[in-house]
């Protein structure tokens, strides 16, 4: 017998989205490790609301949504409230019922702000790695380190020069043509009117020039985890710079050695690292003008090899992150909001790296 092509919902239901989920599906480990971490930030949610008035959205939800965009490639906060709204998946996730009704996407982003000038998700992120920690997934003697340049939320006819009294275009509407054949742009005389922050950088001799930041990681060399990471301006020496920095940020006291390429072989990182007690396993860059930095005192041992082979995977959350995460190009202008946007992907890699481990 032939069913009815009839839609008659009932007038009361007692399903629950828990039901929905499979038990073997990939976002319930991953919600469980970090719900953990975000009951470790009960203390600094609690200082940055007010005790009285009315009840914001809860920053649990919020910060839940935002690694769902990282994870599910999301380009925005507008697409991600819609989602949310009639995927079941993602209202589980989240921590909605079907009967909740989802914020808009301007509060969404109202609230975003003040997660970020507070920290949090640079202290989300410390709580995820030491999630790790506990779980005896770090290493705590071999690192790489290496930075990649992130294209900024900036077109190339926002690059003006600083003295410009912003005239508009002449024809051709606010998006009109332009020629910068044979004029000599620099970040000295030029910025974006559209984002500030962003500096022109290209990849190598020969390629092409764009309005860039530059996103930091340290790796632990055992199972491919991010344990420092930071987004700076595209400066010709913020790779070695910020990397110092992040170093000189981990704790502990015993010997270390730490994995790059080439970029890295200069005196002065070798003996940054040198001077905190850690081992540059630098790439030699015999080509460069005075010779490599690195003597043989360094590269003839086998540890040096097997840092150079496993710093190369120091690329794969790079990848992971242009591709399914969102830094192959900023959607937000700003260092400190293109540095949330950054730190949450790379959260997101270890929350996938830690539910592979387990």
């Amino acid at each position: 017998m032939r069913g009815s092509d009839i839609v008659q919902e009932s007038l009361f239901t007692t399903v629950h989205l828990e039901s929905f989920v499979p038990n073997d599906h990939p976002l319930r480990s991953i919600k469980t490790l970090f719900d953990q971490s975000l009951d470790n930030l009960n203390w600094l949610f609690d200082s940055i609301y007010a005790e009285g008035g009315r009840e914001s959205i809860p920053p649990e939800h919020l910060l839940r949504a935002l690694l769902l965009q990282v994870l599910y490639s999301i380009r925005s906060e507008r697409q991600i409230v819609e989602q949310i709204n009639y995927n079941l998946l993602y209202r589980w996730f989240v921590g909605l019922t079907i009967d909740d009704k989802v914020w808009n996407h301007s509060s969404f982003t109202t609230n975003r702000d003040r997660l970020l000038s507070n920290d949090v998700i640079t202290e989300l992120f410390e709580e995820v790695v030491n999630q790790a920690r506990k779980k005896q997934l770090l290493s705590d003697e071999h690192f790489s380190v290496d930075g990649t340049l992130i294209q900024a939320w900036a077109s190339q006819k926002s690059f003006q020069r600083k003295d410009d009294e912003g005239d508009p275009p002449h024809g051709g509407g606010r998006n009109s043509e332009a020629n910068f054949h044979g004029e000599k742009r620099s970040n000295k005389t030029h910025a974006s009117k559209t984002d500030s922050d962003a500096l022109l950088a290209k990849k190598g001799p020969g390629k092409e020039a764009r309005l860039s930041y530059m996103g930091h990681t340290v790796m632990e060399n055992r199972n491919g985890l991010i344990v420092k990471a930071a987004m700076s301006q595209a400066t010709g020496t913020a790779e070695r710079e910020v990397a110092a920095t992040l170093l000189m940020e981990m704790r502990g006291r015993k010997r270390r050695t730490v994995g790059a390429d080439k970029n890295y072989d200069t005196a002065g990182f070798v003996e940054t690292c040198r001077a905190m007690n850690i081992t540059p396993h630098v790439a030699r860059n015999d080509k460069r003008p005075g010779g490599s930095a690195i003597d043989d005192r360094t590269s003839r041992h086998t540890s040096y090899q097997i840092s150079q082979r496993n710093r190369k995977r120091v690329e794969e959350p790079f990848g992971w992150g242009k591709t399914v995460g969102l830094i192959r190009q900023m959607k937000v202008r700003g260092l400190a909001k293109a540095n949330g946007v950054f730190m949450m992907t790379l959260l997101g890699w270890n929350l996938t790296r830690m539910r592979a481990l387990e």
